[in-house]
């Protein structure tokens, strides 16, 4: 079985570079059908929150939203932490398909299971 490869994203609006990294990551990882999580926390959970990447366009990348579009069509899956999501009132509900709110337990899972991470 193939490594999965988890990005860490942090940032959100505040800074449209590192919003966009982990995604753009993740999205060569899945469309070279590597299992891929972009594992969101601190104000990046807002990027798994519908048309919250709308408008997100660092230059010289694609707008955020087309790239987590893609992403997730390529396989790709979005990982909101819960312990930032609630203090931020965000529920399944407000999330953009291919993203769910997980654990810390779920994240260590991931990781003791060899997941590879990097963060931005």
């Amino acid at each position: 079985m193939a490594t999965t490869i988890m990005t860490h994203g942090t940032c959100g609006r505040e800074d449209p570079e590192r919003a966009t990294l982990p995604f753009l990551l993740g999205n060569v990882a899945a469309s070279a059908e590597q299992p891929a999580i972009v594992l969101l926390t601190i104000e990046g959970v807002w990027l798994a929150t519908k048309g919250y990447a709308d408008g997100i366009h660092k230059d010289g990348f694609q707008p955020l939203g087309e790239i987590i579009e893609s992403f997730v069509a390529n396989g790709g899956r979005i990982w909101a932490c819960g312990a930032c999501a609630k203090p931020r009132g965000i529920t399944e509900a407000d999330l953009v398909p291919g993203a769910r709110i997980v654990t810390a337990a779920m994240v260590v899972e991931a990781m003791a299971k060899g997941a590879s991470a990097l963060g931005f």
